[in-house]
């Protein structure tokens, strides 16, 4: 009910506050509201690694387990994520995700890319940090699927780091705790739920090598980005290259 309560509090903030605030602003509040939510759920976040400078404009690349992991993330650094356009259509979330400068990306149209490009280019500009799941969907936190190299054109065209970033949920004995995880045909309503009767979740959250994107390929930044999560979560890397399409003629770099 208070993390009910909570989703409440973002819908104040951001009707009311966000409009007259600074960009500064504005991620101070995101960072808290993300930090209460986790305390409210009894989520104890575990932080390794740097993460980004507050005020520089990057671009975090993350493994991607539950809805949560956007709330340790901006806990940490305030970040617009790169999200599905389905996900404005949660009920309640998805409001306060698009007010909150998620940037929504239709997956099915390839054209899209340069919108999404555009919109990421003004987001760095602005100082603000912008943040992808390349694997493109979610899992269990028990392996790590292919990171789609076409997630990362924004990136490369903008000439933007790439922080690469791994998450792992786990119970107070270290072990997985799959009940933090949106996974398979579950619905938010439900995840909120199975998180709330968890006494305590312990989110790790590690930080490894800052990527510089400049003069490299899409596929090699992807290929990067996967190596370093998978070591920090001590898992096998794919073994075969990242999932894309060929690039059609004259395609950018």
């Amino acid at each position: 009910m208070r993390a009910v309560a909570h989703l409440g509090t973002a819908w104040m903030i951001l009707r009311f506050a966000y409009p007259r605030a600074s960009d500064e602003r504005r991620r101070e509040l995101y960072g808290q509201w993300s930090a209460d939510l986790l305390r409210m759920l009894a989520v104890d976040l575990v932080v390794t690694g740097t993460p980004p400078a507050p005020g520089v404009g990057v671009l975090i690349a993350a493994n991607h387990v539950s809805w949560l992991d956007i709330m340790a993330i901006s806990s940490v650094r305030p970040t617009r994520f790169i999200a599905k356009s389905e996900v404005r259509d949660w009920p309640v979330v998805g409001w306060v995700c698009e007010k909150a400068g998620t940037l929504f990306i239709r997956r099915t149209q390839r054209r899209d890319t340069g919108r999404i490009n555009a919109l990421v280019h003004a987001a760095i500009a602005a100082g603000d940090c912008v943040g992808l799941f390349p694997e493109g969907t979610t899992t269990e936190g028990d392996q790590l699927l292919k990171f789609h190299s076409s997630l990362f054109e924004p990136a490369v065209a903008n000439d933007a780091v790439v922080y690469p970033a791994a998450l792992r949920y786990e119970h107070v004995d270290g072990t997985l705790c799959r009940a933090a995880a949106l996974a398979g045909e579950i619905t938010f309503a439900q995840s909120l739920g199975l998180i709330a009767r968890q006494r305590r979740i312990v989110a790790r959250l590690s930080f490894g090598t800052p990527i510089a994107t400049t003069g490299m390929h899409r596929r090699d930044v992807a290929q990067r980005a996967l190596a370093q999560v998978a070591s920090l979560l001590g898992l096998p890397s794919p073994d075969t290259p990242p999932q894309t399409a060929p690039d059609p003629p004259g395609a950018p770099r």
